[in-house]
């Protein structure tokens, strides 16, 4: 179905050269992964488990680490209304809604399709958000499944997952099984763990790098998409600023328990001042957010 969200090329684009060289690190890493350790059958079992399980389950394993739970129209109305009203107007299915109990102001979707998707917010967004902001902020997080571009970041996450499994697979089972192995003395298991290591370390770099880089630009996209279709850019740059504000009084706990999360919310799970963690964030500055929506009131 085409919704009326406007085409984004250029965030197509992105997301095509992402997935295009993480495709090439990929098969160089199963290459790598194929000469040093000796299963093979073991390492594409883990491959084909660990992105199975990503493309299948996405949904169900970030609404069980949220503790969220699907709400119907009966059980939250306002934000019942606010989805159908949106969905209406781009013309696109209607997700499934959730709701997580956590003071963190927050939202996300997730989902293998717009058929799956399942947009979500948390009670402490709800209660700190006039009508018109929360509607922004749902606009921003429709575009995202609009776009599909959840399914590119749960797709793309996959492999820097994987480089951490076959990390902890080679050193454990080397560890264990190192005394068993009757051809090689310590010293080349020693060596084959040092490789398979390194050899994770320098693909989940690479991943962690790209995967930020689009991060970044889709955060971008989705803040000018939902600006556009509500028509009320300031009510998003106010949500945005709430919501950043707020970031900075939770529990620096709160935050560490949902920074996993942080590629898919609405704004990332971070305390004030400025460390490497934000200039390596998923999400562009709130400056450049802010300024971005200022010029498309100024252009509507």
């Amino acid at each position: 179905m085409r919704t009326r969200f406007r085409p984004d090329r250029q965030l197509t684009a992105r997301m095509l050269v992402t997935m295009f060289l993480l495709g090439l690190v990929y098969v160089a890493f199963i290459a790598a992964l194929v000469v040093l350790v000796d299963s093979v059958v073991v390492v594409v079992l883990i491959a084909a488990g660990v992105l199975a399980a990503q493309w299948w389950f996405s949904d169900r394993i970030a609404l069980f680490a949220m503790r969220a739970r699907i709400v119907t129209p009966e059980q939250e109305p306002r934000l019942h209304a606010l989805v159908d009203r949106l969905c209406a107007t781009a013309n696109m299915p209607k997700p499934r809604v959730a709701v997580a109990d956590t003071e963190l102001p927050n939202a996300f979707a997730t989902g293998r399709s717009t058929t799956r998707a399942v947009l979500c917010v948390t009670t402490g967004l709800t209660r700190r958000l006039e009508t018109e902001e929360l509607e922004g902020v749902l606009a921003h997080e429709l575009s995202h499944i609009a776009h599909r571009d959840v399914v590119v970041m749960t797709v793309a996450s996959f492999l820097g997952v994987l480089a951490g499994l076959i990390a902890r697979f080679a050193f454990y089972s080397s560890l264990v099984g190192g005394g068993r192995r009757g051809g090689r003395d310590s010293g080349q298991v020693f060596l084959m763990i040092l490789l398979v290591m390194a050899v994770s370390v320098a693909v989940y770099a690479i991943s962690f790098l790209l995967i930020r880089a689009l991060s970044r630009y889709r955060e971008l996209a989705a803040d000018r998409a939902g600006a556009m279709l509500t028509g009320q850019p300031s009510a998003l740059a106010s949500a945005l600023t709430k919501v950043s504000g707020d970031m900075r009084i939770i529990p620096t706990r709160d935050l560490r328990a949902a920074e996993a999360f942080n590629a898919f919310f609405f704004a990332p799970a971070l305390g004030s001042g400025v460390s490497l963690s934000s200039l390596l964030s998923t999400h562009p500055t709130l400056q450049k957010r802010l300024d971005q929506l200022a010029s498309l009131s100024a252009q509507l």
